[in-house]
């Protein structure tokens, strides 16, 4: 199988089609980037509640001062 020769307009097409490619290639590495930062905040997050509720169940074991009876009773 013999390529075609190249002319002017087909080299012109190639060259347009790598232009837009490298555009599109351009704007999904941008959302690639845009979702890795909101993973990773996501991610900060849920170990931020993770240590909220852990802290919590501490603080129930415990028994907190709002739980205790006032000394009136």
């Amino acid at each position: 199988m013999s390529t075609p020769p190249m002319n002017d307009d087909r080299l012109i097409d190639l060259e347009t089609r790598l232009t837009y490619q490298e555009a599109l290639l351009h704007d999904l590495n941008a959302v690639v980037v845009a979702q890795q930062r909101r993973i990773t905040e996501l991610e900060t997050l849920g170990r931020q509640l993770l240590d909220r509720v852990a802290r919590l169940g501490q603080d129930i074991d415990k028994g907190s001062a709002a739980d205790e009876i006032p000394p009136h009773y």
